[in-house]
C-alpha cells in the first residue's frame, strides 16, 4: 500500500474519532506540535528505526508527549506504533491537516512579495480573493518575502500559481525579445 493511501487512511480515521469525541480542536493542535517535533531528525529516525523495539518506541513517545497532548492524540500515537506504521506519521500529520481544512472550509494561500505588505495591502488581498470565489470565507494566508521577485507578488492555493510579480514579467519580456519577431532575416 502505497505511502499516500496510509496517510489519507490513517489521518481520516483520527480526524472522525476527535470529532466524534468533541477534541477536534484539541487533537489538530496536537498533530501541528508533532508535525513540528518529527522534524528533530533524531525524533525521526528513531520512529523510522527497525532496529528499536515498538515498546522501547512508545516508552520515548510517552516520555516526550504524556501530559503535553491529549489522551486521545497519545493513544494515537502508541496505536501507530503497534501498527508500525509511526515512519509514516510525517504524512499521516500533513493529511489530517489537509482534511481538518477541508472540514472547516479553510483554505491555504501563499503570498510572496519582494517587500513585507502592509495591513491595507493584506486586507484588499484579502477581499479579493473571498470575491473571486475560488476561495473558502475562511483564509490562512502565509506571507514570505523573496527580495528577487523586484515588485509585485506571487499567488499560490489551491495548486494554482498566480505569478505578478516583476521578475516574472521582465523574464516573459526577454523570451519575446530572443524570438525577435520584428527583425527579418536574408
Amino acid at each position: 500500500m502505497s505511502s499516500i493511501r496510509i496517510a489519507t487512511r490513517y489521518a481520516k480515521s483520527l480526524i472522525e474519532l476527535a470529532a466524534s469525541q468533541g477534541k477536534l480542536e484539541a487533537v489538530h493542535n496536537d498533530v501541528l506540535m508533532l508535525k513540528n517535533a518529527v522534524k528533530n531528525r533524531d525524533l525521526e529516525l528513531m520512529l523510522k528505526s527497525p532496529v528499536i523495539q515498538n515498546d522501547k518506541k512508545i516508552a520515548a513517545l510517552n516520555a516526550l508527549f504524556n501530559g503535553k497532548v491529549d489522551s486521545l492524540t497519545m493513544s494515537y500515537l502508541t496505536l501507530l506504533v503497534t501498527k508500525n506504521r509511526e515512519a509514516f506519521f510525517p504524512e499521516i500529520a500533513h493529511e489530517f491537516v489537509n482534511q481538518y481544512k477541508l472540514m472547516n472550509k479553510i483554505t491555504s494561500v501563499k503570498v510572496i512579495t519582494a517587500t513585507e505588505l502592509s495591513e491595507a495591502a493584506m486586507e484588499a488581498l484579502r477581499k479579493k480573493l473571498l470575491e473571486t470565489g475560488t476561495t473558502f470565507e475562511n483564509l490562512d494566508i502565509e506571507t514570505k518575502i523573496d527580495p528577487t521577485l523586484i515588485g509585485g507578488f506571487v499567488l499560490e492555493f489551491d495548486n494554482k500559481r498566480y505569478d505578478a510579480s516583476l521578475s516574472h514579467k521582465l523574464s516573459e519580456l526577454k523570451g519575446q525579445f530572443s524570438k525577435n519577431l520584428y527583425i527579418r532575416e536574408i
